[in-house]
């Protein structure tokens, strides 16, 4: 599929999300971003602000299957992954998946899970797979997981490791609608006669993983590479950060650039690409030192400054291939 084509699916998809979730475009571009990067998202929010309508209409846009588990302290591994269970007609034991044999998982108040079942969807998100009494199953192509969690009431939660915040490609948040969003919820309301709108299917699951997989084929300059590593690298000797980011997240920061790109239906990603995603990537990975917690600094201004302080490269677009994927000469 080429980027023209990813562009013009994208942007059919967002269309159709956008007729069941009021919420701002760019954090729905953001959330479509993280599918396309075989990524997974974290949205923290309040409750009411639309993350699970948001995450069954993408999924119903996408052709895709859904599944929602609400995380509970009492929440077992078993109850995400599945377990055998005894047939008593044929005398055996025989697997029963869990809601997490889905294309895309809702992980709903993810941190009120214990760790040792938040571990459980970590192996799913890191791998995709899951492994069961020592037998290990494959999840379905694709498998997108959007968690959430509420900023908010932190009591009865377990707060994320770092390893597994790291899995998460991008974190976002809908926050509330302007007073004209607003009204546009109860206008919708008072049109229809069911309580929650529904989306249609924009693609089906072929498309969806066509989709996913267009962005390795889009070019990234070398002189952008750099510009990528100098700001991850950057986020490791702020004084206010007491731990920067990892290279895994310089690689996560690559491929949502890629896919940003493709959206916009361009076949080289250009520096615009990195700004717009360097924050919803990177800012939930850094760790601030005591200092800048009690200063209340937000970890989204950290991450704003470094890009302000980074020299921009200027693209040599006769070196990125055309649509056909040949190289342009000078």
């Amino acid at each position: 599929m080429d980027v023209d084509t990813v562009s013009d699916r994208s942007t059919a998809i967002l269309d159709e999300v956008s007729r069941a979730v009021i919420a701002d475009e760019d954090v729905l571009r953001t959330v479509l971003t993280g599918f396309l990067s075989r990524g997974h998202v974290l949205l923290e929010d309040v409750p009411g602000t639309g993350k699970t309508l948001t995450a069954n209409s993408l999924a119903t846009a996408l052709g895709l299957s859904f599944s929602r588990i609400q995380f509970t302290p009492d929440l077992l591994p078993a109850d995400v992954t599945g377990t055998h269970i005894f047939n008593e007609k044929t005398r055996e034991f025989e697997f029963q998946p869990g809601p997490v044999f889905a294309n895309v998982v809702l992980a709903d108040e993810i941190n009120r899970a214990s760790p040792k079942t938040q571990s459980a969807l970590l192996e799913a998100m890191a791998e995709g797979q899951v492994t069961v009494d020592g037998e290990t199953r494959p999840l379905p192509d694709p498998f997108f997981v959007i968690a959430t969690q509420n900023p908010v009431e932190q009591e009865g939660t377990f707060p994320l490791p770092e390893a597994q915040k790291d899995r998460f490609i991008v974190k976002s948040s809908l926050g509330y609608p302007d007073e004209e969003g607003e009204m546009e919820i109860l206008n919708r309301r008072a049109e229809r006669t069911t309580r929650t709108p529904e989306a249609t299917a924009v693609t089906d699951g072929r498309e969806a993983r066509d989709i996913q997989s267009t962005p390795e084929s889009v070019h990234v300059e070398r002189s952008v590479r750099r510009y990528i590593t100098q700001i991850c690298r950057a986020t490791r000797t702020d004084s206010r950060v007491n731990t920067g980011v990892s290279p895994r997240a310089t690689q996560r920061l690559f491929e949502a650039s890629r896919s940003m790109a493709a959206m916009n239906g361009r076949s080289y990603v250009t520096p615009e690409d990195v700004k717009r995603m360097a924050r919803p990537v990177l800012a939930h990975r850094l760790q601030l030192t005591a200092d800048a917690r009690v200063g209340n600094v937000e970890k989204r201004t950290v991450v704003a400054d470094i890009l302000d302080e980074t020299d921009v490269p200027s693209v040599n677009t006769a070196d990125a291939p055309d649509r056909s994927g040949r190289t342009a000469s000078r």
